[in-house]
């Protein structure tokens, strides 16, 4: 199988490696199931399943018009766990993944899910409210929907940067993988990412971190410039039962490249937990 097929009939391209108990990975904005490659490989050397796959609209799954919000992309999800007969799953939601996830916890009850990770997570709520002054303002997201109108590879080339924790003082990121983060992105239809935009930033995930009722490992870099870790992680892990923050001091949003090896480690020993 390379392919689920959603309730729409949209198709999802799915990568099935390994075997064992399942690992459903779940990529970020506005990449591809290929920002998994390392993390999947050393799963399923590691005995496990790994399943990774494209969101709707983005690297090689379907276009659809229509079907970015967070209940449709949770009701992917529940193909995606449905047509490969995965059973006691983990779920590894990366930034946006993180609410899909969440809504999965929530609208399907957590169905065939034994463990939980998120990392470099949108959760709870992304948005400057006034019961959430730590969220990032709605003209910030409005600059970055202009800015990909206008012109999408030239916001990508400054987006990576920070992704990936790009200074003057830093060199631990290639241009050649932002060369690739860019080259990924651009896959995606236009109006997938605009609509999934506008998801991550104005879904309020808050009363839904209860859903979570398994063990849930968190992860997240102190310096992320693109979810900051104090409006996010640090506010779902409290939100969340039983769950383990590990924070990595200094990292960026982008831990599967520019921290891939402990990423990996700390993923294999939660899944061995």
């Amino acid at each position: 199988m390379n392919h689920v097929t959603t309730a729409d009939n949209s198709k999802l391209y799915l990568k099935d490696w390994g075997s064992g108990r399942p690992v459903i990975l779940i990529h970020g904005w506005p990449l591809s199931a290929d920002s998994w490659d390392d993390q999947a490989m050393a799963i399923a050397n590691a005995g496990y399943r790994a399943i990774a796959y494209d969101r709707r609209g983005f690297g090689r799954s379907s276009q659809p018009w229509v079907g970015y919000d967070y209940d449709t992309l949770a009701d992917d999800l529940a193909a995606v766990i449905e047509q490969t007969e995965a059973r006691d799953a983990v779920l590894v939601g990366f930034s946006m993944g993180g609410g899909e996830v969440a809504r999965y916890m929530s609208r399907h009850s957590g169905a065939s899910v034994a463990q939980a990770v998120l990392i470099s997570s949108v959760l709870p709520y992304r948005l400057q409210t006034e019961d959430n002054p730590v969220g990032t303002e709605q003209a910030e997201f409005d600059k970055t929907a202009a800015a990909l109108k206008a012109d999408r590879p030239k916001f990508l080339s400054g987006f990576f940067e920070k992704f990936f924790g790009i200074n003057k003082d830093a060199d631990e990121v290639s241009e050649e993988l932002l060369q690739w983060a860019r080259s990924v992105s651009m896959q995606a239809s236009l109006k997938a990412t605009l609509d999934c935009l506008k998801s991550f930033s104005s879904t309020d995930f808050r009363a839904e971190l209860a859903a979570f009722e398994v063990p849930t490992l968190i992860i997240h870099g102190s310096e992320d410039q693109t979810v900051p870790i104090g409006a996010s992680s640090r506010l779902a892990a409290k939100g969340i039962k039983d769950s383990t923050l590990i924070e990595y001091d200094g990292a960026p949003h982008g831990l599967f490249a520019t921290h891939k090896d402990r990423l990996t480690e700390d993923l294999l020993k939660f899944l061995g937990s």
